[in-house]
């Protein structure tokens, strides 16, 4: 009996469209979450999801179906998000430095803000917006997406505990936040 993997392995490897559209469905929505969450912005993420789909379809051969689809997907979609801010450079995803802490570039109110219903859930995506985007990157991927560290390590290309250790930073910055009493 073939498990879901291998069967998205094989559709890939025979180029099959129905797999893709199939994977699109499913996976559309985490792809764009994931993007935004990683760039800090909406602005050129339809671009980069588009290409991402568009790099599945012709290198799909290389998913070999012994593992979860979502990591490896998040991964390829990493590697071009990678390469666009190369073309553009804002920040480093892999830097430890205090260099970006800047809100997102755009005046609109970002994804988590809009769909935002109570004043922490508000916080907290103003808060995740001010986090260092390596830290941002990991937290997003553990705690929305439910990757485990190990899955992590592999997207990011990370040793696991660094990636554990990005978590904790990332938690460490944005507990005393919620530790204050709002304003």
């Amino acid at each position: 009996m073939e498990s879901d993997t291998e069967r998205i392995a094989y559709g890939l490897r025979q180029k099959n469209v129905a797999v893709l559209e199939k994977l699109v469905e499913q996976y559309q929505y985490r792809l764009i979450r994931y993007l935004v969450s990683l760039l800090g912005k909406r602005d050129g993420v339809d671009d980069l999801v588009q290409e991402t789909w568009l790099r599945v379809l012709r290198r799909g051969a290389s998913y070999d179906g012994r593992s979860r689809f979502e990591p490896w997907l998040f991964r390829v979609a990493r590697n071009i998000a990678l390469d666009a801010m190369r073309k553009r450079p804002m920040f480093s995803l892999d830097s430890d430095e205090d260099v970006f802490r800047s809100s997102p570039a755009s005046c609109e109110p970002s994804p988590y803000a809009l769909a935002a219903r109570t004043q922490d859930a508000e916080r907290l995506a103003h808060s995740l917006q001010a986090l260092e985007p390596a830290f941002r990157e990991a937290l997003m991927l553990r705690f929305q997406e439910d990757l485990s560290l190990q899955e992590i390590s592999t997207i990011v290309g990370a040793p696991v505990s660094t990636v554990a250790s990005r978590i904790y930073r990332g938690l460490a910055t944005l507990r005393p936040q919620f530790e204050e009493e709002p304003e």
